[in-house]
């Protein structure tokens, strides 16, 4: 798996917003429109337009559209990869540690 800096970091930055895990949460059941997702969060169209953007991004959430609406699940491939970035990224890694020590 490649470790990019900037994938990573929308990965990430996925994760870490209250709404965005409560979206995650509501896309759990399955495949949601985003009128459902507009009602159960008691948010504003724009407001989950910019949430579903990042989330989108990451790769873990895909998008389809129906007529007027979009429709969105959980990613199994960005799932899968997040959780590969997880631990590729909290899995030490002795051979980058073999420059030594500065205080030689």
């Amino acid at each position: 798996m490649e470790l990019s800096p900037e994938k990573n970091a929308k990965v990430f930055k996925a994760f870490c917003d209250e709404k965005r895990l409560a979206i995650l949460e509501l896309l759990r059941s399955g495949e949601k429109c985003a009128c459902v997702l507009l009602d159960d969060l008691d948010m504003g169209q724009s407001g989950l337009s910019y949430h579903m953007k990042i989330l989108c991004e990451s790769g873990i959430v895909e998008s389809r559209q129906e007529g007027k609406w979009t429709h969105y699940k959980i990613s199994d491939q960005g799932s899968r990869e997040a959780l590969l970035l997880l631990k590729a990224i909290t899995t030490p890694n002795a051979a980058a540690n073999d420059k030594g020590c500065c205080s030689k």
